[in-house]
């Protein structure tokens, strides 16, 4: 099958586009009981410091209303009120198990008055234009069918003013350590996912999603094709992950 407007990736498989949301639901409701485990597998650890950064240069200010898209367990949500002292967030994800596992967590029933969750399509979401102050979408992107058009949908929600920020795994500009990188994660991620969740394939995948994804450049160009200013993006840890930010002014 040849990649046309009819076909996407769905990891190193090409898939017809209306089954991709089906399969990318598929591994997250696989996953979702340990999914907080497969990001320590996939980071090595480190996402809670990506994430961490995130909000630093986020710099969440009290009152702020935040949209966190592909938000699973509310890991950047809790981060957001924390820093914030008092707002909101809505977590928002296409698969119903990861939000059940983020209600479940004692962050969510402290914070339980400043949170929504709520079940949504990146590509389509349920909220009326220019309701945001923050849209953050974090280890997501990559798993949308079409990203550009969750782009174009986060500039839609957010108010004018309004911030999207953006984390995602990413290329190493080093090629030497993108193939030592590369050897770490289609050899070691994989047989981690089985012996950690029983589940190889779906983590198979999550590597193989990785390699898909537009380098920094590429997905820079994206964000501002969707009308986003003052964009950029910072490296972080040489390239295995990168934030994206814009500005919908």
């Amino acid at each position: 099958m040849t990649q046309d407007s009819n076909t996407t990736h769905f990891g190193f498989e090409t898939v017809p586009e209306s089954e991709k949301a089906g399969k990318v639901q598929g591994v997250f409701g696989s996953v979702a009981s340990k999914y907080d485990v497969m990001n320590d597998v996939m980071s090595m650890g480190i996402h809670r410091i990506w994430k961490d950064a995130m909000m630093d240069w986020l710099a969440p200010r009290p009152g702020q209303k935040l949209l966190d898209v592909a938000g699973g367990t509310g890991d950047v949500s809790f981060k957001f009120l924390g820093r914030a002292g008092h707002g909101h967030a809505t977590v928002c994800d296409l698969t119903e198990p990861m939000l059940v596992e983020g209600r479940k967590r004692a962050e969510a029933a402290q914070m339980a008055e400043s949170l929504d969750w709520v079940t949504g399509d990146a590509m389509a979401l349920p909220f009326q234009d220019n309701t945001f102050d923050v849209y953050t979408i974090s280890f997501g992107i990559r798993n949308v069918t079409r990203p550009q058009e969750a782009l174009n949908e986060a500039y839609r929600v957010l108010k004018p003013g309004g911030r999207l920020m953006v984390l995602e795994f990413s290329q190493i500009p080093n090629d030497m350590m993108q193939k030592v990188y590369d050897l770490y994660s289609f050899n070691i991620i994989p047989k981690m996912g089985q012996m950690i969740a029983n589940d190889r394939d779906s983590y198979q995948y999550l590597v193989e999603s990785i390699r898909k994804f537009p380098d920094q450049e590429t997905f820079l160009d994206m964000v501002r094709q969707a009308g986003f200013e003052n964009a950029k993006y910072r490296n972080l840890t040489m390239g295995i992950a990168a934030l994206h930010s814009g500005w919908k002014l």
